[in-house]
């Protein structure tokens, strides 16, 4: 499937987000444009996940949390707690770039944040912008940026406890502490994760894991989650965070049972807000991301990845007017590696100044970004923004976007021993987005298009060394409908993309591991005491190699989950849920098995205030 975007379709760029009619407040975010504003006011094309959503999807994982989004598609190498892709708008894994409570995470050596291990116990909300973000982040948003923000305390002192037990040996234990006065607040909160598993990979012995060994590969996690801050008598305020995750995960790659990873993601960071004038607010930001792995291989330690980003961020934010804010400031990012591998080069710097522009005047909305990078390793780059919105009425919306962006090579990409190529040169990509978003008496609608060109694409050659690939062009569709009918709440998303290579030996094809279609359907009603819901997803076909070879295509799978819950007490909830419900037998990544049908039951305890 081809999609040409002609000028008669980049009218406008759509907001997937737009508040549905009968709620009171729109959700407020922050990751579009780094200062707050309402989601039916962004000119980005953003989702937001809250806490009760994640409640009701009764997810484990944040891949359940994730599976749906508009624009977004998984790749996973064989259940909970392996490698985890996630793809934006069918750019490459590591073109997203990931937050925690406004701190970069993410290792160095592969590019990408790992998934499979950040708690979704830990999570408050989850914030996805779709579509290039370098003019405010610089490197790595070119498919867009996911932020995730820790549970948050205040008020009472209250304590939360939650138990999950279920299929391949699955418990999981909650339990949380949170409390405030009137200026300041705090939340703790631990947990940990098991399950035994199954067999991750099917096996062969020239692909996938290269190894014939049917055995049960299962995950541990553990973690531990602080949030906290305080108001100050002068309006000084200060908060700070920290996430440590430590797992163990099985894997299959030879005929004993002693292959193991062990990994650990940590997160600390804080932030100094303050006025020095009416109509002048600064905020400063400092935080230190940590990805650690060691690698056991028949029970022997064999390899070790320690990754480690200390990042700083000055920020500046004016009123020009009501309706009118400028924001500047400084950035400073360093990198650094500690491996058992030779790597030639273990750390570099990056230096950026951006600022922003956003303004209404009546119907008419703007935002101009621009920022400057300066990487030790690949000099400047300039990037920008552009997006700008009409409203023709309170219920209808369209907005029209540009943004360039670049992502620089990983470590891995460059210097991993034997396989690294210091060649390489910086991906550069050109984005346009169109759409219309608006209301209606049943709740919120959308449609978006967008195309991105990325220069020098890093891809893989025939005997998978990174090289980069001339051009490529990703295009796509998008469209969300969220809506109330009869007491019944109901929640579609569509995805189309069409990522292809349009040069090089492998002109024409798709890329890889992303699915050409994907679509939602949840439907969901209440019954005062109890509730009940169903979701049915379903993803097209996607190859698993660049050249898109037959042996390499991965077929199409649709997913039937169900849901209940019943509130028991004022403070207790029992939650039931089966996942794959027709037991289907699918694959995201080739030999790589995902979960059948499953059963588990949550025991819920959460005082109301």
């Amino acid at each position: 499937m081809k999609y040409k975007l002609s000028a008669a379709l980049i009218s406008a760029v759509c907001v997937n987000t737009y508040a549905i009619a009968n709620e009171i407040l729109p959700d407020i975010v922050v990751t579009a444009t780094r200062t707050a504003q309402s989601a039916d006011a962004t000119l980005a094309s953003v989702s937001v996940i809250t806490r009760q959503d994640i409640d009701r999807l009764q997810a484990q994982s944040l891949t359940d949390v994730l599976r749906g989004v508009v624009g977004l598609t998984i790749s996973n190498n064989g259940g909970a707690g392996k490698a985890t892709s996630v793809f934006l708008r069918g750019t490459n894994a590591d073109h997203v770039l990931v937050l925690v409570d406004g701190i970069k995470i993410g290792s160095a050596t592969t590019g990408t944040a790992a998934f499979q291990d950040i708690p979704v116990a830990q999570i408050e909300r989850i914030e996805i912008v779709r579509g290039p973000r370098a003019s405010l982040y610089g490197s790595e948003a070119i498919g867009g940026v996911i932020q995730i923000f820790t549970r948050k305390g205040g008020g009472a002192l209250t304590p939360s406890a939650s138990f999950t037990a279920g299929s391949y040996g699955t418990y999981n234990t909650a339990l949380g502490l949170s409390g405030g006065g009137e200026q300041g607040w705090f939340s703790a909160r631990a947990n940990q994760q098991n399950t035994g598993g199954f067999n991750a990979c099917r096996g062969s012995l020239v692909a996938g894991c290269y190894v014939i060994e049917p055995d049960k590969d299962g995950y541990h996690n553990t973690s531990l989650g602080l949030n906290g801050g305080y108001r100050f008598d002068n309006g000084v305020t200060a908060d700070f965070n920290a996430l440590q995750a430590d797992s163990k995960t099985r894997t299959d790659g030879s005929i004993f049972a002693g292959n193991q990873a062990r990994s650990s993601q940590q997160v600390l960071g804080g932030a100094l807000k303050f006025a020095p004038a009416q109509a002048w607010n600064v905020t400063l930001r400092g935080g230190r991301s940590q990805d650690y792995s060691d690698i056991f291989f028949n029970g022997l330690y064999i390899d070790r990845y320690n990754t480690q980003r200390d990042s700083l961020t000055w920020q500046n934010d004016f009123t020009l007017s009501g309706n009118q804010l400028l924001t500047a400031g400084l950035d400073y990012q360093q990198d650094a590696i500690q491996s058992s591998r030779a790597y030639t080069q273990t750390a570099r710097s990056n230096n950026a100044l951006f600022g922003q522009y956003q303004g209404s005047v009546g119907a008419h909305s703007l935002q101009v970004g621009a920022r400057r990078d300066n990487n030790q390793q690949f000099g400047g780059h300039n990037t920008g923004g552009l997006g700008y919105g009409y409203a023709f009425d309170d219920e209808t919306r369209l907005t029209a976007s540009y943004g360039t962006a670049f992502k620089a090579p990983t470590f891995n990409q460059l210097y991993y021993p034997g396989f690294g190529s210091a060649t390489l040169r910086p991906e550069l990509s050109r984005s346009l987005e169109a759409g219309v978003a608006g209301r209606a008496a049943l709740g919120a609608w959308s449609v978006s298009v967008y195309q991105t060109d990325i220069t020098d694409l890093i891809g893989f050659d025939a005997l998978f060394n990174p090289v980069n690939i001339n051009t490529a062009r990703l295009t796509g569709l998008e469209g969300q409908l969220k809506a109330r009918w009869s007491d019944w709440d109901i929640n579609t998303t569509l995805t189309l993309q069409d990522p292809r290579q349009t040069s090089g030996a492998n002109q024409g094809k798709l890329l890889n591991r992303r699915a050409t279609e994907a679509m939602r359907v949840e439907v969901a009603h209440d019954f005062g005491v109890y509730r009940l819901a169903s979701s049915l997803y379903a993803e097209g076909r996607r190859f698993d190699n660049l050249a898109n070879t037959s042996t390499k295509r991965l077929g199409g799978y649709g997913l039937l989950d169900l849901r209940a819950e019943y509130r028991v007490a004022a403070d207790w909830q029992v939650q039931g849920r089966i996942d794959n419900l027709l037991d289907k037998q699918y694959e995201t990544a080739q030999f790589f098995n995902q979960p059948r049908r499953g059963l588990y039951l949550t025991l819920n305890y959460q005082p109301k205030l």
